[in-house]
């Protein structure tokens, strides 16, 4: 049977619009329940405060509860397990950051492949580290630290909060581009290695800026530099570690990921969201506070910044030989 063309044309326009209306309901019934945020940390710490934060904010923009659930372990490998073994149905979402692009190296067997298994959403933020050394140690400058690293090879301690962890890579990469000896003592987490720094028991530490700065504005420790790209609006006066070893930069950062395989009209709507948040005035003063920046952006943006991360420290761990405690 032959149809009229007008006929035709409106049932062809109807069957082209039915795929995309079950995304459309979907997008618009997500979340019909709560969902939960894994945080593969221990609750307290800078990166469990994120989360709350942002849980919140999703909380009450989208009309269900975001629950933060602490899932520390492994370097954050138990997690992002939790995470990538869940329903790819956007209740079940990963708080990721830095500790994620260095285990894909770091460890020789994971029963998952980030980059593959967890779908990117938004990035929230960047916290740089600070240099920092005791103030008995001989040296003001990242080039006076340099020429005593070099003059002493093994004989400087560089602490971190354990193997394998942002601050420890960020002082691997530093050996690497400077050209400098330090002899790496883990701790079991970044309060107890500062704890040796202002003792005395360690020389030198890349310690995150919320963990750092009440120390470094007591005097307790002498900062020499942060470790982003640009200066700190905390610390104005301090310089960055690449005015001083060119194309140095490193990051504590956090960003959101799902399980793959996540409705992509999910991600998009969680995305615009989590972007809003960063845009309101009270949650970027919050990451100002903490000396961050907001790292908004698409899931695309996000992606791109995971895969580059993951590029970059691989580099890294294989210079340092890490291995995992």
């Amino acid at each position: 049977m032959k149809l009229p063309r007008r006929k035709f044309l409106h049932l062809a326009l109807g069957a082209a619009a039915l795929p995309a209306v079950p995304s459309i309901t979907r997008a618009q019934t997500y979340p019909s329940r709560p969902a939960r945020i894994v945080v593969p940390f221990a609750a307290g710490g800078s990166t469990d405060i994120i989360a709350r934060l942002i849980g919140q904010w999703l909380s009450e923009r989208l009309g269900q509860q975001f629950v933060i659930e602490n899932r520390p372990g492994a370097g954050s490998n138990v997690g992002t397990e939790v995470v990538v073994n869940a329903p790819p149905d956007g209740y079940t979402l990963l708080l990721v950051g830095a500790s994620s692009a260095i285990n894909a190296t770091l460890y020789d067997k994971l029963n998952f492949n980030f980059l593959r298994d967890i779908t990117p959403v938004s990035g929230i933020l960047s916290i740089p580290f600070v240099m920092v050394v005791n103030p008995s140690f001989p040296t003001k400058t990242v080039s006076e630290f340099i020429a005593y690293a070099r003059a002493n090879p093994g004989k400087v301690n560089m602490a971190s909060g354990g193997t394998g962890t942002a601050g420890h890579m960020s002082g691997e990469l530093f050996k690497m581009m400077a050209g400098v000896n330090m002899v790496h003592v883990p701790y079991r987490g970044e309060a107890l290695a500062l704890t040796d720094m202002l003792g005395g028991h360690a020389q030198a530490m890349f310690g995150t800026m919320p963990a750092s700065i009440e120390h470094v504005r007591a005097g307790k420790l002498r900062p020499l530099a942060v470790t982003s790209a640009r200066r700190s609006e905390l610390l104005p006066d301090l310089p960055t570690v690449g005015d001083f070893v060119p194309g140095y930069e490193t990051s504590a950062w956090q960003g959101v990921g799902a399980p793959k395989a996540t409705p992509v009209d999910i991600i998009d709507k969680l995305n615009r969201e989590i972007n809003a948040a960063l845009a309101d005035p009270k949650i970027k003063s919050r990451v100002a506070d903490m000396g961050g920046t907001v790292l908004a952006g698409s899931p695309a943006d996000f992606g791109k910044f995971i895969a580059d991360e993951t590029e970059k420290w691989g580099k890294v761990v294989k210079f340092s030989g890490a291995k995992p405690d």
